[in-house]
């Protein structure tokens, strides 16, 4: 995988005059033309060089994890996740210093990235103008497909599998979807930019639309990193069981609100059941708390859940 990087032009020995203590010099203008002082110049060069850092340090972790898994054509043991898109490099940091780097290292899951401009053939293009007319552009669908179709030439013939495409137009994503998804084999995210992707997609391709919320980004690899969290962090192996069990949705409602040390902060206590070492209590405030969060913060979390009222 590469990670590309813009870094700042580097800038040849003779190019400056030694300067003095804490002078301003004609010689730090740029060549936009931007006054710039000694401490700054330091200041940029410390956070530079602070960013380069941690972007090697992830690297080498993703290295590291590749390494620790097999690589072979499919596994069983292992969830696959397949990201198609323009940008693979906006996942790279995510991937490599989250819970979902943890599961790679672990061989819970692997993740491939598909760069759309390295499915192009001759001089085709990613994009193109939307036929009918209007604002944007289209990414086409034959780069698209040379992957799908790539992607199904090497996957087990009963592997369950999904195609999801992020979209304002899709099905909202919530819980339960993330629980589907990780009952797959693999999951396949496809990343629309611009105006989105050829329609004809979906008429080819089995594709599940989803939605992150009634807003519009400017591409699909936000939503895809969400989906793509939500998903991993539900796996066996991922994060312990007790932990799922607890969360907001879990059980139909909101999690309950949490509180560490210090017991006492700017007048404002823990709440003292919490510090009563009674379990049974603590669990009993717990769950009424959760129900009064839900139907103060989310009443139709409650409302789905009731029984439907039978007919008169």
């Amino acid at each position: 995988m590469t990670l590309g990087l813009q870094g700042r032009t580097e800038v040849g020995p003779g190019e400056f005059r030694q300067l003095e203590p804490d002078a301003r010099h004609a010689a730090l203008i740029e060549k936009k033309g931007a006054l710039r002082s000694a401490e700054r110049l330091a200041l940029e060069q410390r956070i530079d060089l602070t960013l380069r850092t941690r972007v090697i340090a992830t690297i080498e972790r993703l290295d590291r994890a590749s390494k620790f898994i097999s690589v072979t054509e499919h596994s069983d043991l292992m969830f696959e996740i397949d990201v198609i898109t323009l940008f693979p490099e906006v996942f790279a940091p995510f991937v490599g210093l989250s819970i979902v780097g943890r599961a790679v290292e672990a061989g819970i899951a692997r993740v491939r990235y598909h760069h759309l401009l390295d499915h192009l053939q001759g001089g085709e293009r990613a994009d193109d103008a939307p036929f009918g007319g209007g604002a944007g552009m289209v990414l086409r669908i034959e780069p698209i497909a040379r992957v799908l179709d790539n992607i199904a030439a090497v996957a087990a013939p009963d592997e369950r599998r999904l195609i999801v495409v992020p979209s304002p137009s899709g099905e909202r994503f919530d819980q339960q979807a993330a629980e589907r998804l990780a009952r797959l084999d693999r999951l396949i995210l496809v990343c629309g930019h611009y105006e989105g992707i050829d329609d004809r997609l979906a008429a080819i391709y089995p594709v599940q639309e989803y939605s992150l919320g009634d807003f519009v980004l400017t591409g699909g690899e936000i939503p895809a990193l969400a989906f793509m969290d939500a998903t991993i962090r539900l796996l066996e192996g991922t994060i312990a069981s007790g932990s799922l069990e607890q969360e907001s949705f879990s059980a139909g409602m909101l999690d309950y609100p949490s509180f560490t040390r210090p017991a006492t902060f700017r007048g404002v206590e823990v709440p003292a059941v919490l510090l009563s070492g009674d379990h049974a209590k603590i669990a009993q405030w717990r769950r009424e708390q959760s129900r009064q969060r839900t139907a103060g913060r989310r009443r139709d979390l409650l409302d789905d859940a009731l029984p439907p009222r039978e007919s008169p």
